[in-house]
Order: structure tokens, then sequence, then C-alpha cells
């Protein structure tokens, strides 16, 4: 009997220990990503991180918190409820050029009908980040999901802007990032997981 104890406060601590590996916080570029967040009240798990880059440059870290982990994108774009795309500048950005850039995501992930279907909320996300203004090296902003508001960007902590209604707005946004056309491929796998 005693042994069967044992061998259970072991396994149990095997567990434990596991556990306590995979909730480490991930370190990427020197960035250091948290294994879990907190939207809206709600807990969320860190998906997977990358490093976009651009040409040569390397532009930003992000990090996908979701619910539920998952492998594939559709499974998390499918996802509901509160979430998390965080990004930390690892360079200055203008304003213009860091809207083009998710303008350019935006298109390139959704067909002219979607795309004209969100132009008042992507009006909405532009004027955000033109209230931003430069990004700076070092900045984290986070596009975050509210299910009682829409989609919130924050800039170190503090909101920006107004927040955006629709649900399905907040999951066009991710498709920048996931969608079949993303921004950097190797970004998308990072998010991933992989």
């Amino acid at each position: 009997m005693n042994q069967l104890i044992l061998r259970l406060l072991a396994a149990a601590a095997l567990s434990f220990a596991a556990l306590a590996v995979s909730a480490q916080p991930i370190e990427l570029e020197g960035v250091k990503l948290e294994p879990t967040a907190q939207v809206a009240g709600a807990p969320l798990q860190l998906n997977g991180a990358g490093v976009r880059t651009r040409a040569i440059f390397k532009v930003y870290v992000a990090g996908l918190y979701v619910p539920q982990t998952a492998k594939d994108a559709a499974t998390l774009l499918a996802q509901k409820g509160p979430r998390r795309m965080s990004i930390t500048m690892l360079r200055n950005v203008d304003a213009d050029s860091f809207s083009g850039a998710l303008f350019e995501g935006l298109k390139n992930n959704h067909t002219e009908a979607q795309f004209a279907a969100f132009k008042s909320q992507i009006d909405a996300l532009n004027a955000n980040l033109k209230a931003v203004g430069e990004a700076k090296k070092g900045d984290v902003i986070n596009f975050e999901f509210l299910p009682d508001a829409g989609t919130r960007i924050t800039v170190n902590g503090q909101p920006r802007g107004t927040t955006i209604p629709g649900e399905d707005f907040f999951t066009a946004v991710l498709r920048i990032w996931l969608g079949d056309k993303p921004a950097d491929a190797a970004l998308k796998k990072g998010l991933l997981g992989g």
C-alpha cells in the first residue's frame, strides 16, 4: 500500500515538474513572453511566438494568447472570447508604416467584399494607430478582444483610441498573421507553436 502511495506521489511530482517547465516564459530577441496573460478577467495561454522580419530587419516580436492552444490557424481563428496579439517593437516604426503594413495584411487575407464590409472598422483601426503615433523600440502594443466591447489597442498597458466593435473584426485582424497570405510565414509558424 505504501509503495502505491509513493508511486502516485512520484507521478504527481513529475507531472507538476512538467507543467512548471512548460509554464516558463520564453525569450526571443531579448523580449520575454509570459506563458499566460489575462484579458477581460479571462486566463489566456501563450499559443506561440515569433519575430516579424521585413527585408533583413527584425521589426517586432509577436506572441498570440488564446483560451485554448492549437497548432492550426483555422482552429485559432474559430476561437471565441478574449484573445490577445502582443507585439513588442524591436525598432522604431512610424505610424503610417505600421498602419500601412496592417492594412496590407488585412487586404491580402480577405476578398474584396469582406474587406469592404470591414471599411468602418478598418478606418477606426487606422485612426487608433495614428493616435498611437510612432511605435518606439521596446513598446508593447497589444491587440485585444474584449467580448463586451470589441478590439482594443493598448500601448505599454494604456488603452489608445476607441474600442472597435465586432468579434469578426478581431478575427480579421488575426488573419494578418495567421491567414493564407500572412505578413511573415516564419512568424505564422511561430505563432502556431512551431
